[in-house]
Formats: C-alpha cells, sequence, structure tokens
C-alpha cells in the first residue's frame, strides 16, 4: 500500500511537472515562428521562486562590491576567447590581460595581508574568461608574490613588492624538480654559501635536480625563487627560498642559467611553462628568504625553526593558500560549465509528446539527473570552500588552528579540482556536439579541470596528507541518533558522520595492528582504498556540515531552495558510493533501495529552478562568451570559423 501511495505520489509529480512543462513548451512553439530566439525562450523558463540577488551574495560570500566590479571590468572586450592563434601570441595574451587586471587594481599580494578573500575572489572570477591567465596570476601572486611576501624580509619587499603588483617583476615558483615532485626534501639543486665573496651559488647538480613545469619561466619571469639545499660551512641547513634573476630587465636570460620552453600541453598554453638550470649561478647572500632563517657575512646560520622538515614545511606554507587559489578557480570554472550547459539545455528545443521539435531537452530527465546533481554539489563545495577561506584568512597568530587549517586546505582542493572535471565533462556531453566547439567554452575548462587536480598537490596524494593528519588527532563525530528516512537532511547528514567514524576507526585499527614495522607497507601498499575513503568523508562530512551552516543563516526566501539543493546533495554523495555505505554498516538495504528514487524526484522538482540558480552565479554574457549560452542561432548565420564576435 505505501508503494503504491508512493508511485501514485510521483505520478502526480510527474504530471504536474508536465502540465508546467507543457505551458513552457507551447510558448516556446511560438517562438519557433520568431527565428527560434534563445533569448526569448530562456526569458520564458520559469521565475526564480527565492530572492536571485540574495542568493548571488550568499554564494560570492566576500568582497561583493570587488566582484561586481571585476565582473563589469571583465565585459571588455580584451577578454574575448580567442582560439586561432600561435603559441606565442595566446601567451602575449593571457600576460595582457592579466595585466589589465593588476592595472585596474583588483588583486595586490598586500592583499595576503588586508584580505586574503580578495585574491581568492579575483582567481574565482579570472578563471572563468582565461583559465591560463589565472594560472599566471596565482603563480605571480601566490607562489612568487605571496612567499616572497611572507618569507621575505624588507630587503626584499621594498625591491619587488611594488614590481609584483604591476607586473614589472613577473616571478615563478621554483620548488618541483624532474625527479622529485611529491618529496620535495629530497630535491637535489644546492645554495653553497661563499664566505670570501658573501654570494650564494645555485646549482642543479643532475639532470633529475632541474625544476620542472616551472610557470611563467619560459617567457616572462625575471626572477624565480629557488628552492634549494642551504649548504654553510659544508653542513646542509635542509631546503630554503633563494631569490635568483633568471633575466635582465629586457628579458635576455642570465649567464648560468638556462631555460628550457616546455612547449604545448593539453591546454591552457598561455601559461608558459619551463624548465630551469642553474650552472653554479651567484647571487648575493641577502637574496635568502630570511624572515625564519638567515645566515650573516661571517657565514653563522641561524633559525627559530629547528630541524629540516619544520624549516620545509614553513619555507614551503604558500602551496596552502595556493591550494584555496586553485580551489577557486575550480568553482569559477565549475559554476561556468553550468550556466552555459543550463542555457543551451534550456534553449534547444527537440521532440516532445507532440512528436514535434518543441520540447527542451531540459525537461528530459536524462538531462536533469545528469546536470541537476552537479548543480547541488557545486553550491554546496561552494559553501565548503568560503568556510575555508574564512578559516584561513582568520586564524590565531599563536599557530593553534594552523593544522586544522592545514587539513581543510588540503581536502577542499581535491574535491572542488575532481568537480569541475566532473562538471565540466558532463556538461560538454550533455550538450552534444555543440559542447565539443571550442568557442563553446569546455574543452578549457576541462584542461583547467586537469590542471587544477595535479598543481599544488596531486589530489589522490594530497588525500592521503589529509588522511594522516586527520587520524592524528581524530575524535569519533557525536552522531544523534535519528530516525532513517531518506526526507531527512539529518538523517541523510548522520549517515555521512556515521561512515567518517567508522573508516578512520577502522584505518586506526588497522594501523595499531601493523605497527611501526609495518606501517609504510599497510599504508601505501595494502589499504589505500581506506585511507582515501577516509579522506573523502572527512570532506564530505565537513562540506555538509558547512552547507547546513548557510541554510540555518539564510534569508527566509533562499531556504526552501537551498534545502532542496542540500537534500539533492546529501543524496547523491550517498547514491555515487552506495555500494561503501552498504557495506559499512551505516545504511540499510531497505534505506538504499530509496536514494536513487527520492534523488531523482528532487531533480523534477528543481528543474524549473534550474535556470535561476545558475543565474545566480551571476556570470555575464561576455565572461560566458559560449555561443551556446548566448544566441547561438545568430552565431551560425553566417560563415564565423569558430571564432567569437561579440555582436551575437
Amino acid at each position: 500500500m505505501a508503494a503504491a501511495l508512493t508511485l501514485a505520489a510521483r505520478s502526480l509529480l510527474h504530471k504536474k511537472v508536465y502540465q508546467v512543462c507543457s505551458v513552457v513548451s507551447s510558448k516556446y512553439s511560438s517562438a519557433i515562428t520568431d527565428n527560434h530566439n534563445p533569448a526569448a525562450l530562456r526569458e520564458r523558463w520559469a521565475k526564480p521562486q527565492f530572492d536571485l540577488k540574495k542568493m548571488t551574495e550568499v554564494l560570492d560570500h566576500d568582497n561583493l562590491s570587488m566582484r561586481q566590479e571585476m565582473r563589469e571590468f571583465l565585459r571588455d572586450p580584451l577578454f574575448t576567447p580567442r582560439y586561432n592563434i600561435s603559441l606565442s601570441d595566446e601567451r602575449d595574451v593571457a600576460l595582457e590581460r592579466l595585466k589589465k587586471i593588476c592595472d585596474a587594481g583588483f588583486i595586490s599580494v598586500l592583499n595576503f595581508e588586508d584580505n586574503p578573500g580578495k585574491i581568492f575572489a579575483a582567481h574565482e572570477l579570472a578563471a572563468i574568461v582565461d583559465s591560463a591567465m589565472a594560472t599566471k596570476m596565482t603563480v605571480q601572486f601566490n607562489l612568487f608574490g605571496g612567499t616572497v611576501l611572507k618569507l621575505g624580509t624588507q630587503r626584499h619587499h621594498s625591491k619587488l613588492l611594488k614590481g609584483i603588483d604591476t607586473l614589472e617583476d613577473v616571478g615563478c615558483f621554483g620548488l618541483t624538480e624532474l625527479g622529485y615532485g611529491n618529496n620535495a626534501v629530497e630535491m637535489e639543486t644546492t645554495a653553497v654559501f661563499d664566505k670570501d665573496s658573501g654570494e650564494w651559488i645555485v646549482n642543479s647538480p643532475s639532470i633529475l635536480s632541474q625544476k620542472y613545469w616551472i610557470t611563467n619561466g619560459a617567457v616572462h619571469a625575471k626572477h624565480c625563487v629557488v628552492f634549494a639545499r642551504l649548504i654553510v660551512e659544508g653542513k646542509d641547513h635542509g631546503i630554503h627560498g633563494v631569490l635568483v634573476q633568471i633575466r635582465d630587465n629586457q628579458l635576455n636570460t642570465m649567464p648560468g642559467v638556462r631555460v628550457e620552453d616546455m612547449g604545448y600541453k593539453m591546454q591552457l598554453n598561455g601559461v608558459d611553462n619551463a624548465k630551469l638550470v642553474f650552472d653554479n649561478v651567484r647571487v648575493p647572500r641577502e637574496n635568502l628568504l630570511n624572515k625564519f632563517s638567515d645566515v650573516d657575512e661571517s657565514g653563522n646560520f641561524s633559525s627559530p625553526i629547528k630541524g629540516g622538515r619544520a624549516r620545509f614545511l614553513t619555507v614551503a606554507d604558500q602551496l596552502l593558500s595556493g591550494r584555496i587559489c586553485i580551489a577557486s578557480m575550480s568553482q569559477g570554472v565549475a559554476k561556468a560549465s553550468l550556466a552555459i550547459a543550463m542555457r543551451y539545455a534550456a534553449t534547444r528545443l527537440t521532440v516532445g509528446p507532440t512528436g514535434k521539435s518543441d520540447y527542451s531537452i531540459l525537461n528530459y530527465q536524462l538531462q536533469q539527473r545528469a546536470l541537476l546533481p552537479l548543480l547541488a554539489r557545486t553550491y554546496a563545495l561552494n559553501f565548503g570552500l568560503d568556510y575555508v577561506k574564512d578559516r584561513y584568512s582568520n586564524q590565531k597568530e599563536d599557530g593553534s588552528e594552523h593544522q586544522e587549517i592545514v587539513t581543510m586546505c588540503c581536502v577542499i582542493k581535491p574535491l572542488c579540482a575532481w568537480n569541475v572535471e566532473n562538471v565540466s565533462s558532463v556538461s560538454r556531453e550533455r550538450c552534444g556536439g555543440q559542447g565539443y566547439l571550442a568557442a563553446n567554452r569546455f574543452g578549457i575548462f576541462i584542461g583547467l579541470s586537469h590542471a587544477a587536480m595535479t598543481a599544488e598537490g596531486d589530489n589522490s596524494v594530497l588525500m592521503q596528507k589529509v588522511a594522516k593528519e586527520r587520524l592524528a588527532s581524530f575524535k569519533p563525530n557525536a552522531v544523534k541518533e535519528v530516525q532513517a528516512d531518506v526526507d531527512s537532511t539529518e538523517y541523510l547528514h548522520s549517515v555521512l558522520a556515521n561512515r567518517e567514524n567508522i573508516t578512520f576507526m577502522t584505518l586506526g585499527k588497522k594501523l595499531m595492528k601493523a605497527g611501526k614495522e609495518n606501517l609504510f607497507e599497510t599504508w601505501m601498499l595494502q589499504e589505500s582504498d581506506l585511507v582515501q575513503a577516509a579522506a573523502h568523508s572527512f570532506g564530505e562530512r565537513l562540506v555538509s556540515e558547512r552547507f547546513a551552516a548557510v541554510i540555518e543563516s539564510a534569508d527566509e526566501s533562499l531556504k526552501p531552495t537551498l534545502s532542496q539543493l542540500y537534500h539533492l546533495h546529501l543524496l547523491s554523495v550517498i547514491e555515487n558510493k552506495l555500494g561503501e555505505f552498504m557495506l559499512s554498516g551505516v545504511l540499510s538495504p531497505e534505506v538504499a533501495q530509496k536514494v536513487s528514487s527520492r534523488a531523482a524526484q528532487l531533480c523534477i522538482e528543481l528543474t524549473p529552478q534550474s535556470l535561476a540558480l545558475t543565474e545566480a552565479f551571476a556570470i555575464n554574457d561576455e565572461m560566458l562568451s559560449a555561443p551556446i549560452a548566448r544566441d547561438w542561432v545568430k552565431y551560425n548565420e553566417g560563415d564565423n570559423q569558430g571564432e567569437l564576435d561579440c555582436s551575437y
């Protein structure tokens, strides 16, 4: 009887949604005679049942005026994508665009001291219009500029900070070596102190020691923060940052420096990546970034931080904010992908109940089930990332919160990077052949997603760190017992919290059983799946917690729609790993059977609001610059050669 009632209720819901869609579709039919105007079709879609401006403010979270100003600024034709151009032109365009943003004052390296959120906001918006340019931005302002700011002292600040902001002093970050990526403390590059001359001698002793994937290095950078083993009087003091000028003011390569262009990549070819080799390059003693370690004229080394590993973690700390920058870029691109896909789906008419092409493909369950869960997850990650940004920006000066924030930064970057890869790939597929056209942006977005999954730490390797750090301080979540009900977000959240408890307790028991002598084998060779599952469970619980907190504090007009999105997000997290949740015992087979059908129902309920929910991202037409997100009929009136004309 209960099943029959459920089926009847679902049938009634489908009928009501169909009636709404039929009204919309009848309006679409009349529009077909009007040259099939996509703008008119979007206008006929359901109006938001929430305050659109307030939803945008919740999503933007911080720097609201700056974000709005930058969106308007990015309408400039300079930011219109260009496709059939040479590699050198693509790189020059990326630099020119970044220069224009810098000149307008939308980002400064000093924002790390007064407003880190502004830096993260600039990355999110910049990535939408040019992900390559945003990548150059994150190296210039975060990795290079932020390192000079935070590890350097006045002698470095007075020379470089102004030029960093104006791009007069473009820099790069020389950490990764060909042979050493995630084990950077073993890198080979050396900086040996010559007491007689008062200089550092920077050298690459082997092929494996060449600095690799160095953004800005191939063409534009004058300076490089080279991470090298600091050797004084024969003693190795571990990895430190030393400033090395790799080009003069006319961009001629400096003596002893070898720069090799890494050439074409899968995407983001506006980024000039290089291999750098140093042949006993001499730089002044003062070029050591000396906030935490210094060497005086007599060759005496001093540092308040004891131990080489501890010093390395300090000097490489800028990778932490870099992960937030990449997560922000990923979110911007995920939002743009969804906005393009939803706009096209709302205006692409195909066969409907009458057999005529008068029915939006967004009405198809196939389209809804593909896109709506991704929309819900992108909202969820937005709120999770906002929390991490706040915690990073406002952490206590005594360092008592630092380790917790490290773990959160290390989990949010992979979650956002994996999400944008999924969003951009699925959105491309659901846009059919149009999605394959370069001008519709998905190729660039997919390229950014793959860069995001690797940069500032391979996603899965970072998740190992998350599991390790979380396990070291783990205390089981206090989970309130809630009646099992797929309609209860409180219950669904408790499933995630219980899953985290079980995975970490299981992992802890296995490591205790293994003992110190078998720790490496257990962690790296036997229980990798459990390690990854534990890290994921932490991230999913954290994101869910923050989504619930946002709903609690949101304007009343937003709560119903946000609650539906939150509900769909939780169901989707569980649905995607239904077997794991069942095997771990946190979800019964009876409840599991209801998850997919309830998620599908929520997709139907949210579909009329889907276009409005992407409009809340506030990405204007010029920023999207995808024909299928605008007037794709007019775009195809003539021979456009796959390039863009802002008049369409």
